[in-house]
């Protein structure tokens, strides 16, 4: 069966923590699904928070400062799952039924290691929150661009001023951290990149992960 066949109606997800490198990896997998006569057409890139206007909408909620007003961890959780609502009944799901390979800048594993690993909140009670709002759906490959925290974070500083999570202590993104390689350890479909390597290596890695993911489809 040629490639583009069977990247068809696929969702691939890039996970990581600020600074590991999302854009570009997604521009490294732009190449690799060229070399696989994917037509253009056929892709579907989506980011979270946010993807449809009552997303971005949403998305602006988790990243603003209110002056008196704190956003609560569970408030927080509970926008991030809204807004994914939002973009996988609007978009994500109908590209896939149209035969896209859909390439998603965060999915539910981000929730897990920000509102869980980050904010402490109950994994458990993340899970019953997924299942409400998603059931099974799960990304079928995911790649975790893996980062040393404060590479990452000084990465992040050369993009601009810090939002209010990137400005979160060190500890924050550690506790994020391990929960997302938890995660990875976890799952046959889900693999780790090491982020922290030269550009040309990353792309390398990723292109390398993508061939054997393909190979088993």
């Amino acid at each position: 069966m040629p490639a583009n066949n069977k990247l068809a109606g696929k969702f691939i997800v890039i996970e990581g923590l600020e600074g590991a490198g999302k854009t570009t990896a997604i521009g490294y997998i732009k190449k690799w699904l060229a070399l696989q006569n994917m037509p253009i057409d056929k892709i579907t890139y989506t980011r979270e928070p946010g993807g449809t206007e009552l997303a971005e909408r949403m998305r602006d909620i988790v990243k603003m400062e209110i002056q008196g007003e704190t956003l609560q961890d569970k408030a927080e959780l509970l926008i991030m799952y809204a807004t994914r609502v939002q973009l996988v009944e609007h978009v994500i799901k109908p590209a896939l039924s149209d035969g896209h390979i859909v390439i998603g800048d965060r999915h539910n594993w981000s929730s897990l290691a920000y509102q869980g690993g980050g904010r402490g909140i109950n994994p458990q009670l993340i899970e019953e929150i997924k299942q409400v709002s998603l059931g099974d759906f799960n990304a079928d490959f995911t790649l975790y661009l893996d980062i040393d925290p404060e590479l990452g974070l000084h990465r992040a500083r050369g993009r601009g001023e810090l939002d209010r999570i990137e400005r979160l202590a060190i500890d924050f993104f550690e506790r994020t951290r391990q929960v997302f390689l938890t995660l990875v350890s976890q799952h046959n479909n889900a693999v780790k990149i090491d982020a922290g390597e030269t550009p040309e290596l990353v792309e390398k890695s990723i292109f390398s992960q993508l061939d054997n993911w393909l190979a088993s489809l």
